[in-house]
Order: C-alpha cells, then sequence, then structure tokens
C-alpha cells in the first residue's frame, strides 16, 4: 500500500523559520565577502604616492645628516618631518596630530583626485602657495602635480606653526632644495615671503626674521616684502600672472594658513577644506589670494587645511604610528557587493521559499527528518 503524503495549506512556523536563517545567512555572506574595486586613475595616484614617499625618505635623510635628531614622543612614526614646539620661526600655535597625520604619501593620491575632479590635465597650469606648517603636504601636492605633468607656480611663506618646518637649520626651501638635488623633483619656489601675520613675519622675532631672511636669499628666491597685508595679495598674484605667462591657471592649490593666501582669520574659519568653487558668504569683502582666484580669475581653489578632516574623508589614518604603506586607503579602492554571490544567494533563497512554500518538497524533507529522529515501538511478532 502507497503512502499518501499530505501537505497542509498554512506554512508552519518552522518552514517560516528556516527560510528567515536562510535569508540571514545569505544576507551576511554578502555583506561579508565584497571585493575590491580601484578607484578611478589609481595607476596615477600611486605614481604620485610613491613619488611622495621617495620625497619623505630623502627629507628624513637629509635631516639626519644635518645633525637634527628625531624625538620619538612627537614623532612616533620616525617620519623626520615634525618639527619642535617651538623655535626663533614658529609663527602661531599647532595641532602635533594634524602635523603627524600630514605626513602619509598618501595624500598626494588626494590631491590628483582633487585635481581631476577640478578638471585639471596635462599640460595645465596651476598656482600653489605653500607654508612651513605641513612640509609634508607641500611634498604630497609637488608629487601630485609633477605626476600629472603639470605646469605648477609655486610661491611660499617660510615661517612655520609648531611642529611644522620650523627647524631653523632645516626651513622649507631648505628641504625644497634637498629634493632638486636629489633629482625627485623639478619644481620649487619661484618666491618666498617671511609668512607669519599679514605675511610679515608678526609674531616673530628679529632672530626668526633674520634667519627666514637668510634662508631666502641663500636660496636665490625673489624675496617678497609687502607692506601691508593688501599689497601681500597685490604682490602674489602678479607673481603668478607673470610666471603664467598668459596662460590660464586652472587652479590655485593652498597649504596651510598662510593669511594672504586664505584671507585672515575669516577665510580661516569659512573655506573649507578640500574643493572650493565659490566664495563663502561670509569672506564677501575680505581680500585674498583664494578669493581673487576664484572671483576674477574662475579658478577651482584646493584648501588642503584641517588635515584630520580630510584624512577621514578619504580614509586615511589619523596620527598613524608608523608611515602608511603606498596604495593604503579608500582614495585608493572602494569595496562593492560581488554581484554574483549576490545573484546566487538570491537564487538559492527564492528556491527555498518555492521548494518550501509553492511545493512539498520542503514538507517531505521536514517529515522525513522528523520520523528519523521519532522512537518507535517494536513491533509485536506473531
Amino acid at each position: 500500500m502507497k503512502r499518501v503524503y499530505w501537505r497542509p495549506r498554512e506554512v508552519s512556523r518552522r518552514v517560516l523559520l528556516l527560510i528567515g536563517v536562510l535569508a540571514l545567512g545569505g544576507l551576511f555572506v554578502v555583506e561579508h565577502f565584497k571585493s575590491q574595486v580601484r578607484e578611478r586613475h589609481y595607476s596615477l595616484k600611486r605614481d604620485a604616492a610613491e613619488l611622495a614617499r621617495q620625497a619623505m625618505n630623502a627629507l628624513k635623510v637629509e635631516r639626519l645628516r644635518r645633525g637634527l635628531p628625531i624625538d620619538p614622543a612627537t614623532d612616533p612614526a620616525q617620519t623626520g618631518l615634525i618639527g619642535s614646539v617651538m623655535t626663533p620661526v614658529t609663527s602661531r600655535a599647532g595641532k602635533l596630530s594634524a602635523k603627524q597625520t600630514s605626513v602619509n604619501p598618501n595624500f598626494a593620491a588626494v590631491v590628483v583626485e582633487m585635481l581631476k575632479e577640478a578638471e585639471v590635465e596635462e599640460g595645465d597650469t596651476v598656482a600653489i602657495g605653500f607654508s612651513g606648517s605641513f612640509p609634508a603636504l607641500n611634498v604630497c601636492v609637488l608629487a601630485a602635480v609633477q605626476a600629472m605633468k603639470l605646469q605648477p607656480i609655486v610661491i611660499s611663506g617660510v615661517s612655520a606653526s609648531q611642529w611644522g618646518a620650523n627647524e631653523p637649520e632645516f626651513l622649507w626651501p631648505d628641504m625644497e632644495q634637498t629634493l632638486i638635488d636629489r633629482g625627485i623633483f623639478r619644481a620649487r619656489s619661484v618666491a618666498a615671503s617671511i609668512g607669519g601675520i599679514d605675511d610679515r613675519g608678526f609674531g616673530l622675532g628679529k632672530e626668526g626674521r633674520e634667519i627666514i631672511t637668510k634662508s631666502i636669499e641663500g636660496h636665490h628666491l625673489t624675496f617678497l616684502r609687502p607692506n601691508t597685508y593688501q599689497e601681500s595679495v597685490d604682490l602674489r598674484m602678479a607673481m603668478y600672472h607673470q610666471y603664467a605667462g598668459g596662460a590660464r591657471i586652472k587652479a590655485y592649490v593652498n597649504v596651510g594658513g598662510l593669511t594672504s593666501s586664505i584671507g585672515k582669520e575669516i577665510g580661516r574659519k569659512e573655506f573649507k577644506p578640500g574643493i572650493n568653487v565659490q566664495v563663502p558668504p561670509g569672506v564677501t569683502g575680505t581680500d585674498s589670494v583664494m578669493a581673487r582666484f576664484i572671483l576674477q580669475e574662475g579658478a577651482v581653489v584646493i584648501n588642503l587645511r584641517e588635515v584630520e578632516s580630510l584624512a577621514r574623508t578619504y580614509g586615511l589614518p589619523i596620527s598613524p604610528a608608523a608611515m602608511p604603506t603606498v596604495g593604503e586607503g579608500k582614495i585608493f579602492f572602494r569595496e562593492q557587493h560581488n554581484r554574483w554571490l549576490a545573484v546566487t544567494v538570491l537564487a538559492v533563497v527564492v528556491g527555498g521559499i518555492w521548494a518550501f512554500i509553492r511545493t512539498d518538497v520542503g514538507f517531505r524533507l521536514l517529515q522525513t527528518a522528523r520520523r528519523a529522529h521519532r522512537k518507535e515501538h517494536p513491533e509485536p511478532m506473531v
């Protein structure tokens, strides 16, 4: 006699629970096993970061050669690009964690990303404003523009905030010259100022101004000596136009908080870190190099300040204990779901629902499993 299988009209809780567990398991698998996909301009970003790494290593070697020790308390990654808390050329307070975060060659990839977003292409002219406050970011900008084969025009302010390039024996012009001599970079500053408040060395003592003056003149840079804040902005813009030679300047890159570049304290507060295509409403009426490039030149401004915020945005570590490896961070890779795995899991879940609800296969399997665990009485002997 054949057995008759009976399937109830309603789905049991056991079946619903099993389907739920199957679906949750599939979701876990899809979320856990994601694939990494290279971001756009991957090769260019990696080339820039590798160039920045070479430059940072060269500066560390030169620092040690000059007899300047590295303090493991302030520079745990032993990068050699963290200065002292206070020297005669220190212009203002600085944040140590920001300086530690900036010493990452992968910031060069971040600069490439920003320049590409600003639609800057090979051969374009870009203006750059450096200060001595973030020498590692200066290096990353030079690496990015060289990797992209751009035409940079660099003007620097030499004084530095705390823990920047504020060692009197190894200022930013010395670092630039080192990288030129080592054959790593081709570009360097065409002019420099003392920097500091109003770009005239306010906040520095006589000794500090003399040290910076000697450095600028010793490296044969055009010495910008403005008598007023307004004159500082005028001199810088005139210098950029002179070296551009009629070419359009597509972007302006600012590193740090040089007063004439960013626009005093109001510009420091209002211009956001990263890409700026408009002058913030609060800056209206305050003249600066950044404001002029946006309003008069139609250029995109890239503002490299608030370093820790930028690091979080682009997936770079904060105050790393070791020099980061080239190619790390979501600036190079993004995670995305594996489509084929997702389709497979979906097919399994849908197939399970069909088997357990629309057919009697699941019911038979459950019945078979239930009988296998059921204790049966022995049949009586006849």
